[in-house]
C-alpha cells in the first residue's frame, strides 16, 4: 500500500493541465463512468510498479465528488495494495477532465481523452503530462485491435509507447 500511496503523492505534485495535443472528451457522463475499470496498459511508475490485477473503482460521494479506489496485487509481497482518493471535475461535469487527490489538498489531472461513448467499455486516460498514461476497460481483456489503436493514438500524442506495460489481469479472470 505504501508504494501505491507514495507514487500517487508523486503524481499529485503535478498540475491540473493536459499534455500537448490531449483534449478531454466532451459529453462525459459521470454516472456511466462509475464502477470498476481494469487497467489494461500503463506507463509504469513507482506507485504501481510490481502490481498486476490493477483496478480502479469509482463511486459517487454524497457531496457529488467521486470516490476513487485503486487496487493491485504485488506478487513480490503476496498481497493486495489499495489507495483511496477523491476526484472532482476541473470544469463542467460533461468534460472528461477531473482532478484526483489521494493526499489532502494536492490534486493532479485525470484526463479522459478517448472514451467508448456508446457503451463506456474503454477509456484512454492521461495525467498532466506525457509521463502518465492508462488504457482502462470494463473487462480484464480487450481486443488486439483496441490495444493497437491505443498504442497508435498515444504515440501520435507523444507518449513513450515503447515503455508501455500491459498489465497481467489473470487474477481477475473467472476460472
Amino acid at each position: 500500500m505504501r508504494a501505491l500511496g507514495l507514487g500517487v503523492l508523486l503524481l499529485l505534485g503535478g498540475c491540473l493541465g493536459t499534455p500537448p495535443g490531449v483534449e478531454p472528451v466532451g459529453n462525459f457522463d459521470a454516472q456511466r463512468y462509475l464502477g470498476t475499470w481494469y487497467e489494461i496498459a500503463r506507463l509504469d511508475h513507482v506507485f504501481e510498479r510490481g502490481l498486476d490485477g490493477v483496478t480502479a473503482t469509482y463511486s459517487l460521494n454524497d457531496d457529488g465528488s467521486v470516490r476513487v479506489l485503486n487496487r493491485g496485487y504485488s506478487a513480490k509481497k503476496s498481497e493486495w495494495s489499495e489507495a483511496e482518493g477523491v476526484a472532482r471535475f476541473v470544469g463542467d461535469d460533461t468534460t472528461g477532465h477531473l482532478k484526483v487527490s489521494f493526499f489532502g489538498p494536492f490534486y493532479a489531472s485525470y484526463v479522459v481523452f478517448e472514451l467508448d461513448q456508446e457503451n463506456y467499455d474503454y477509456a484512454f486516460v492521461s495525467g498532466f503530462n506525457n509521463s502518465y498514461l492508462w488504457l482502462l476497460a470494463r473487462t480484464p481483456e480487450v481486443s488486439a485491435e483496441l490495444q493497437q489503436r491505443f498504442v497508435r493514438r498515444a504515440g501520435e500524442l507523444g507518449f513513450a509507447v515503447d515503455e508501455l506495460l500491459f498489465v497481467d489481469q489473470s487474477r481477475n479472470l473467472a476460472p
